[in-house]
C-alpha cells in the first residue's frame, strides 16, 4: 500500500471514531449508566436516540440536495461539533440541553461520514474503503473499553467530558492528515453521471432495503446492551457485549468486500442482512449469557460491513455521483433511525421489557434483505463480480 493511501486511511479512520464510534454510538455503553440515576426513562432515552438521527437525517438530506464548494471546510467543522458536542453531554444535565446536543452531533456525524466516505470512494479500492469504515468498529470497542475505566475514576459526567478529550486529540489527527488530501473547490456531484443499465430500477430497491435496515439496526443499537444486562449478572455484561460490537466491526468490512467479489455484491449485502437478522433475534429467542454474546458478534460483523457494500454497489452504479448518492442512501437509513427509537421507547415502557422491539428489529432487517433480490436483477449481480480491482 502506497504511504499516501495510509496516510489518508489513517486520517479517515480517526475521523470515523471521533463522528461515528464515540459521536453517534458513544451513547449506547453510556446509557445504563444514565438510566441507573434515573436521569429519564426508556421513552426519553427513545427521544435522544432519536434527535440524534433527526440530526443525522437533516444533515444527510441537506449534503445530498445543496452543492458542497469546500468539504475540507466542512470536515473541520463537522468534526469540531461533533467534539462540542460529546464534551457537552457531560457538561450540562438537563433534557433540554441533551435533545440539542444529541441532534447536533448527529448532523455532524452525517456531515463527516458523507464527505469523508465521498473521498474515501474516489480514492482507494473497495478493500481499502473496508479499512477506511473500520473506523467505525475501532470507535465503539474504544468506547467499550474507556467507559468502565471512566467509571472507575467518576460518573457518567466523567465518562462523556473523557470521550470529549479522546475526541480532540484523534480530530487534530485526523485534520492534519486529510487537509490537504482533498480537493477545497470541486464537488463530484456536478459532473456527468454514467450510471450503468438498469441503475435507477436498483437503486430504489437498494434505497428501500438500506432505509430498512437503518430502521431495525438502530433499535439493536441502542438497546443491546440494555438488554444484555436484564439476561445475565456477569459484571460489565453491557461494555462486554459492546467491545465484541466494536471488534467484529473493525475487520468485517474487508471480508465482507473480499466475499463480494466471489458472489457479487447484490447477493454478498443479502446474506449480511439475513446473518444481522439471526443475530437480532438470537439472543431474545434463547436468553442466556452465550447467546447475547453470539448475537453481539453477528450484529458487529454485519452492521458497518452492510454499509461498505451498500456504499460500493451505489458507487457501481452511479460511478460520478458519490456524494449525492451517498447523501440519498443515507437520508432514507437516517428515517428509519428516526422512526425506530420513537417506536421502540414506548413499547419497552408499555411491555417492561426489551422482546417485542428487538424481535421487530429482526424481522425489519429480514424484510429488507428479502427486498433486495426481487429489485435487482441476478445481471447486475453478475456485472459486478469481480469489479474489486477494476
Amino acid at each position: 500500500m502506497k504511504r499516501q493511501s495510509v496516510i489518508f486511511l489513517v486520517g479517515g479512520i480517526a475521523a470515523m471514531i471521533v463522528a461515528m464510534g464515540i459521536g453517534r454510538f458513544a451513547f449506547t455503553p453510556i446509557l445504563p449508566l444514565m438510566m441507573e440515576h434515573q436521569l429519564f426513562s426508556a421513552t426519553g432515552a427513545g427521544y435522544l436516540a432519536s434527535s440524534n438521527y433527526m440530526g443525522y437525517l437533516i444533515g444527510a438530506i441537506t449534503l445530498t440536495f445543496f452543492q458542497v464548494k469546500n468539504r475540507n471546510l466542512l470536515l473541520m467543522i463537522g468534526l469540531f461539533i461533533s467534539v462540542i458536542t460529546t464534551w457537552g453531554m457531560g457538561e450540562f444535565q438537563t433534557m433540554q440541553a441533551w435533545l440539542v446536543l444529541r441532534f447536533l452531533s448527529g448532523m455532524a456525524s452525517a456531515v463527516v461520514f458523507i464527505i469523508a466516505s465521498s473521498i474515501a470512494l474516489e480514492r482507494v479500492s473497495p478493500v481499502q474503503a473496508g479499512i477506511f469504515y473500520s473506523g467505525v468498529g475501532l470507535g465503539i470497542s474504544l468506547t467499550g473499553l474507556v467507559v468502565p475505566l471512566f467509571i472507575l475514576n467518576g460518573d457518567w459526567i466523567t465518562v462523556w467530558k473523557g470521550l470529549g478529550l479522546i475526541s480532540i486529540v484523534l480530530s487534530i489527527i485526523s485534520w492534519f492528515l486529510l487537509r490537504h488530501r482533498q480537493s477545497g473547490t470541486s464537488d463530484t456531484s456536478t459532473s456527468q453521471s454514467k450510471a450503468v443499465y438498469g441503475a435507477r430500477q436498483s437503486l430504489i430497491y437498494l434505497i428501500l432495503a438500506y432505509g430498512l435496515e437503518g430502521l431495525g439496526y438502530i433499535v439493536t443499537g441502542t438497546y443491546l446492551v440494555a438488554f444484555a444486562k436484564t439476561v445475565s449478572d456477569i459484571p460489565n455484561i453491557t461494555s462486554l457485549s459492546w467491545i465484541l460490537v466494536g471488534i467484529a466491526a473493525a475487520p468485517s468490512c474487508v471480508v465482507w468486500s473480499l466475499l463480494a467479489t466471489k458472489w457479487g455484491k447484490n447477493w454478498t449485502l443479502t446474506f449480511s442482512m439475513l446473518t444481522q437478522a439471526i443475530g437480532i433475534a438470537i439472543p431474545v429467542l434463547i436468553p442466556s449469557f452465550t447467546t447475547v454474546i453470539i448475537g453481539a458478534i453477528l450484529f458487529g460483523v454485519t452492521f458497518v460491513g452492510i454499509t461498505t457494500l451498500t456504499f460500493s454497489f451505489a458507487k457501481d452504479l452511479y460511478p460520478q455521483d458519490n456524494r449525492k448518492i451517498i447523501g440519498l442512501l443515507t437520508s432514507f437509513y437516517g428515517l428509519g433511525q428516526v422512526i425506530g427509537p420513537l417506536i421502540a421507547g414506548p413499547l419497552i415502557s408499555w411491555y417492561g421489557n426489551y422482546t417485542v422491539v428487538i424481535l421487530g428489529a429482526a424481522v425489519t432487517v429480514l424484510l429488507g434483505a428479502l427486498i433486495l433480490p426481487l429489485g435487482i436483477s441476478k445481471s447486475h449481480s453478475n456485472f459486478y463480480r469481480n469489479q474489486l480491482y477494476d
